[in-house]
């Protein structure tokens, strides 16, 4: 381990989070990187440190405590060492393995899009992780907002977020599309228009299991009831109709005792109803309307029924399946409906990278919006949790914004490191201090007789409804 990164020396006090197998070992007393944020991320940093600090004392008497490391990117960065994303902040991330950072800026006239891609992209973080829940007393413009808990796994790694794509009228965009439209597209009816810009999206089965794989763990784990693959594989069925079958895949055959799928679950259930019936019975119960189709359609659904109760009903019928976590799939734009009209039916979403960009703030916005959405991108060995919103430059050093995002991300992270009690005062204190009306302007505005409060002082109240004296923003 270097004794110093960015020219900061190494807290003394803190020890090493290591990884081994699979597995993270954590210490009483991590060294914890942070990257404070660009714009607002100072506020929102000096507020949510706080609270996590006072968390940890309440549930541990002292026993544990977080040796934070401040590492550098974006503006802070760019000042004291003319590089948006220091070789030392990459390599302080990756040797701490655990880390947490505020709001970055996008960096302007090129170079690199977007710090937190980079930063995906480098650590291999292949999986966003968004839990989405309702906490009571936020602001919401749905009825009942107390029916989401959904937790979604977005691929990260691939998909359009790969970058590889050409500006319209360049040599190389004129290039591809010739060589589309005369190789690939030859005496087809599609042709790629000539003044076009041009994109690139790889959905490969690496990327897509393990993203798959890292959900499923998570649900079995954490008790959740179900698993749905998110896709537009109606219309892209080499992509993320792949996407479906690789998850699927990935699902029975790694975790055969432990999942049903939806289909599995409807040809079980029907044997389950009786006992004796026919496999051509089964077979137009799960696909109505069979009797129409082709004899080589209808023999394969035939098959597909004997194979299923000829392979699992002995472990998975008589009712067993309903024990089973259940894997599905449901159509992007589908999804999207039924998140507002139904989101308790849902619980793990696993989405190929733009999906999932798209449904994690949909669901968001129905829990308060991203200024309370945690996030973190995880990959084997690595995790940055972070603020899933933007830097709101216009509002920096205003004390004003709201650290909700922030603060439950710190909450993940601990869950991460197995500090349960920790993450439970978070929001706790979180929550009480929001019943009370005691919010930042964007809640105030909002909530009917709601007192706006600065956001140290959010910070302050969070502490206070945790049974912690009350620090002051000095502090």
């Amino acid at each position: 381990m270097a004794v110093s990164y960015n020219g900061l020396p190494v807290p003394t006090n803190g020890a090493r989070i290591t990884y081994s197998k699979g597995r993270y070992q954590v210490p009483e007393n991590p060294i914890i990187p942070f990257i404070e944020g660009d714009g607002t991320g100072r506020d929102i940093w000096k507020a949510s440190v706080r609270v996590f600090d006072a968390a940890v004392e309440k549930a541990y008497n002292g026993k544990r405590r977080i040796a934070w490391y401040e590492v550098f990117a974006g503006e802070k960065a760019m000042a004291k060492f003319g590089t948006w994303l220091p070789d030392d902040t990459v390599n302080a991330i990756r040797e701490f393995h655990v880390s947490i950072k505020g709001p970055l800026t996008t960096p302007v006239g090129g170079g690199i899009r977007s710090l937190n891609v980079a930063l995906r992209q480098i650590l291999d973080l292949y999986a966003c992780v968004r839990p989405v829940k309702y906490y009571e007393g936020v602001p919401s413009p749905v009825k009942h907002p107390e029916r989401m808990n959904i937790v979604i796994y977005r691929e990260n790694t691939e998909d359009v977020y790969a970058g590889i794509e050409w500006e319209q009228g360049t040599p190389a965009a004129t290039r591809l599309i010739e060589f589309l439209n005369n190789e690939m597209l030859k005496g087809g009816k599609k042709q790629i228009r000539l003044d076009s810009g041009v994109g690139i999206k790889p959905i490969s089965i690496t990327g897509t299991k393990r993203l798959v794989r890292m959900a499923i763990k998570y649900a079995l784990e954490s008790g959740r009831k179900s698993v749905t693959l998110v896709h537009k594989g109606n219309i892209q069925k080499f992509t993320e109709g792949a996407f479906r079958k690789w998850g699927y895949e990935l699902a029975t055959e790694e975790f055969r005792d432990k999942v049903v799928t939806e289909r599995e679950s409807w040809i079980l259930d029907n044997k389950d109803k009786n006992p004796n019936i026919t496999i051509e019975h089964n077979a137009n119960l799960v696909e109505p309307g069979l009797e129409f189709a082709t004899e080589e359609f209808r023999q394969s659904i035939y098959k597909e029924v004997r194979s299923v109760l000829d392979a699992i009903y002995a472990t998975h019928g008589k009712g067993a399946w309903k024990k089973k976590l259940m894997v599905n799939d449901r159509i992007a734009d589908s999804i999207f409906q039924q998140v507002v009209t139904r989101p308790d039916e849902y619980s793990v979403l696993a989405t190929p990278n733009l999906n999932g960009d798209y449904i994690s703030d949909a669901c968001a916005a129905q829990i308060g919006g991203l200024g309370i959405a945690p996030g973190a991108n995880i990959g084997d060995g690595y995790a940055i949790f972070e603020a899933t919103h933007g830097t709101a430059p216009k509002y920096a050093d205003k004390d004003v914004i709201n650290p909700g995002s922030v603060i439950l991300s710190g909450a993940m992270m601990f869950r991460f490191l197995g500090w349960n009690e920790a993450a439970d005062l978070i929001e706790q204190g979180l929550e009480q201090t929001i019943e009370q009306r005691k919010v930042t302007y964007d809640f105030e505005r909002l909530m009917e007789g709601a007192t706006k409060v600065k956001t140290s002082e959010f910070g302050s109240y969070i502490i206070e409804n945790m049974g912690v004296a009350v620090m002051t923003a000095a502090d």
